[in-house]
């Protein structure tokens, strides 16, 4: 299993911390989703176009890699600036050597509003014509509405582009529309190329993040389920931080992470 944490578990830290962090814990990647008090990965310092040298001469004498650039491109929200965020890091990508990127249905993890599915299909279009020639790929998380896997088909059937995959966000669909595991990546079977985790509870109608192994998500099944399908994708850690300062600090977290997922791996 390749593991990585995603830098939006730990938005006060330096490139330095990060990358010697995941090297001293083992990990096998890091995915970049801001570094401190910049989150638009085109500008952080370590993959401006002067220094990608250097960064990635530093990971691979370590064999860490960068799995995923996670964009804050939104298929419901403004298309111009959705367009631009993933041409920026789909560019970026194609520059470091990164096969994925994230983009997104909502801004937000919640089904909680309509969407218009159509246009979000035709605006994933262009950006999977941009992605198609640069070895990168538009991953398409399961949140929001597409948490629901049926959704998630018909909306990539509607698509109808072979570079279409998704990342399977486990907790999304299992929170928020009831799904276990083994249903999910059923239905997104040969679809999916990058798994995010998280675990929760919900107290009081409310979603409460908790470390992995604390809370309710069925975060073993999950693994099987990959397992059993040959997935040799990344499994990440998403452990909101930036958006939640009062959340545990990255020190303990990632390290609880590296040393739970070991475990569960035993039990595969």
């Amino acid at each position: 299993m390749k593991l990585c944490f995603s830098t939006i578990g730990c938005p006060d830290w330096s490139w330095q911390e990060i990358f010697s962090t995941a090297k001293d814990l083992g990990m096998q990647g890091i995915e970049i989703r801001g570094i401190r008090d910049e989150i638009y990965a085109p500008k952080n310092t370590p993959f401006l176009p002067e220094r990608r040298a250097e960064t990635l001469e530093t990971l691979a004498r370590v064999n860490l890699t960068i799995p995923c650039l996670t964009s804050g491109a939104n298929l419901s929200g403004d298309a111009d600036a959705a367009l631009r965020e993933a041409r920026a890091y789909i560019d970026l990508a194609q520059a470091i050597g990164t096969p994925y990127i994230r983009v997104m249905i909502e801004d937000t993890p919640n089904p909680d509003h309509p969407v218009d599915l159509g246009a979000a299909a035709a605006l994933y279009q262009q950006m999977l014509d941009d992605a198609k020639d640069k070895n990168v790929c538009p991953l398409i998380e399961t949140n929001g509405v597409l948490a629901d896997s049926t959704q998630m088909l018909a909306f990539l059937k509607d698509v109808d582009r072979a570079n279409a995959f998704v990342l399977w966000d486990v907790h999304h669909p299992f929170r928020f529309f009831g799904e276990a595991p083994a249903q999910t990546a059923a239905m997104l079977d040969g679809l999916i190329r990058h798994t995010h985790v998280k675990d929760s509870v919900m107290e009081g109608g409310k979603v409460v993040y908790r470390m992995i192994g604390y809370g309710d998500v069925p975060i073993l099944d999950a693994l099987r389920a990959l397992h059993k399908r040959g997935y040799d994708g990344f499994v990440s850690l998403e452990w909101t931080k930036r958006w939640m300062p009062s959340l545990e600090e990255p020190g303990i977290v990632f390290s609880h992470f590296l040393h739970y997922m070991r475990y569960l791996e035993t039990q595969i």
